[in-house]
């Protein structure tokens, strides 16, 4: 079980006791293992992880790297426990699917649906330093980027995300590791308390665009950061001028969540309303199926069967297909 006083107490340092005060209870719902079906199985499979020492850490290379092959070695008979590593992989691969990656724990290389780290390495340059500073990341998956941020010089990382299953991966990925100031909490944006203005860095990155509300979501987003904080905020766009907004009538890319697209411009509009200054537009990439693809480890249809067959120009409704713009800014 993971230790959160470390937490608590970087919350109140932050002057962001509100949070620290509920956050106990918050956590006793979110892993309440009768509001999920599966919880109880997860929570015994990471249970069943056994904690493998290693010096072996690696968090500023492309994947992530906790321990290797070598860890595994029985050293009485100096061979590799193979066994111990084919079981280790069976009970991450029960995990499936796996989104945001990669990873390699103890010789094993998750390739994940996404390669997030290009996402990362198309952010990271552009950021403020994140040395000694108290970050949020939102929507964070199972916390690929958490740990990356962490590798960066990060205090502490505090990621959210509602499912389930995301945060049990992170769980598994943190055991391996072992004690460190990164945590996944079951949970979204709207249960942190008003006010909070406690973190120096905020990430939403593939949020915005499954929000009913963009304009409450970066709201929310203003509402966590402290006064001259940073926002790192990653969406899809369309192609267009300012006041221009793609409203799917029903499904993008074969998702029923997705609601506004906007334009870079519009996008920019939006967070000056919102109270964001020093505003700029750093990166527009167009998602290749290179970087978001069915593996072994998500073996689901990924996107290029979201695609039109014809024009991968086109998503399989003869939409835009998807286009990324990471936006940086600073609240007042």
């Amino acid at each position: 079980m993971i230790n959160y006083q470390p937490l608590y107490n970087a919350l109140i340092d932050a002057k962001a006791e509100a949070w620290a005060n509920i956050l106990p209870e918050q956590l006793e719902r979110g892993f309440d293992q009768s509001r999920h079906g599966n919880l109880a199985q997860w929570q015994a499979l990471v249970d069943s992880v056994p904690e493998l020492p290693t010096e072996h850490r690696v968090l500023d290379a492309d994947a992530v790297q906790i321990g290797s092959a070598d860890d595994l070695v029985n050293d009485s008979e100096n061979v590799h426990c193979r066994s111990e590593f084919i079981r280790l992989e069976e009970q991450l691969k029960s995990l499936h699917p796996w989104r945001k990656g990669p990873y390699n724990l103890f010789g094993i290389p998750i390739d994940t649906e996404w390669r997030s780290d290009w996402k990362w390495n198309r952010v990271k340059n552009h950021i403020a330093p994140l040395e000694h500073r108290l970050v949020l990341d939102v929507g964070c998956g199972n916390g690929y980027h958490c740990w990356r941020m962490l590798g960066a010089g990060a205090k502490t990382v505090v990621g959210i995300d509602p499912m389930m299953l995301n945060v049990m991966q992170f769980q598994l990925i943190r055991k391996l590791y072992g004690e460190a100031p990164v945590y996944v909490l079951p949970m979204g944006i709207e249960e942190m308390p008003y006010g909070l203005k406690a973190f120096d860095t905020v990430f939403s990155m593939g949020v915005l665009y499954h929000r009913r509300s963009p304009i409450e979501h970066l709201m929310e987003l203003r509402d966590c950061l402290r006064p001259s904080g940073e926002l790192v905020l990653e969406t899809l766009v369309i192609d267009g001028g300012l006041g221009q907004v793609l409203l799917p009538e029903d499904r993008y890319a074969r998702m029923r969540n997705v609601w506004f697209l906007p334009s870079c411009d519009t996008l920019v509009s939006w967070l000056k309303r919102c109270g964001f200054k020093n505003i700029r537009v750093v990166d527009v990439t167009v998602t290749s199926i290179e970087e978001q693809r069915t593996t072994e480890w998500m073996t689901f249809h990924s996107l290029k069967d979201f695609l039109d067959a014809e024009n991968p120009q086109l998503t399989s409704e003869g939409l835009p297909a998807p286009k990324r713009a990471i936006v940086i800014a600073n609240v007042m």
